[in-house]
């Protein structure tokens, strides 16, 4: 069976057989951009073009800034990296939900998750989340935001 992938950094989508690089345990990185690490997916999943991605570790805080990031936030990775999501992004999500928190604990996966991201120094914005756990030892998760329109 393959699995797809998704790069946070430039969203090239791969189908692969395996998700490490030949007989080696590193994980793959991507193709077409060089981005350290890939995302599976599990099923099929397009984000839409304007949608921001954020890496985080297993404690939710951010490791990498991705596609469409800045845009969203104006907040370049310099302010982003290394802090909790939840804070940096001001993250509301509907009814008080903690999905960061479901999705880094039970390692499943959050899709269509109605969100207020209020980054610093910015106005709230409504947005969608989806957000994936990173199936490695070192656990971590990419979380997609999609605003509103």
């Amino acid at each position: 069976m393959a699995h797809l992938f998704i790069c946070p950094n430039c969203g090239n989508r791969t189908t692969e057989s395996e998700r490490n690089a030949g007989f080696r345990r590193q994980a793959r990185g991507c193709a077409k951009c060089g981005f350290g690490f890939l995302f599976e997916l599990l099923d099929d999943y397009y984000p839409a073009p304007d949608a921001a991605f954020f890496v985080c570790d297993q404690q939710g805080k951010v490791l990498a800034c991705g596609r469409g990031s800045f845009e969203l936030t104006g907040l370049d990775d310099e302010r982003v990296i290394g802090r909790p999501v939840r804070d940096v992004l001001g993250l509301r999500f509907e009814d008080g939900d903690d999905p960061v928190g479901t999705v880094l604990e039970w390692g499943v996966r959050k899709l269509k998750q109605t969100v207020e991201v209020n980054a610093e120094g910015d106005l709230p914005a409504q947005a969608t989340a989806d957000l994936f756990p990173a199936y490695d030892d070192d656990g971590g998760m990419l979380l997609v935001l999609t605003p509103s329109k």
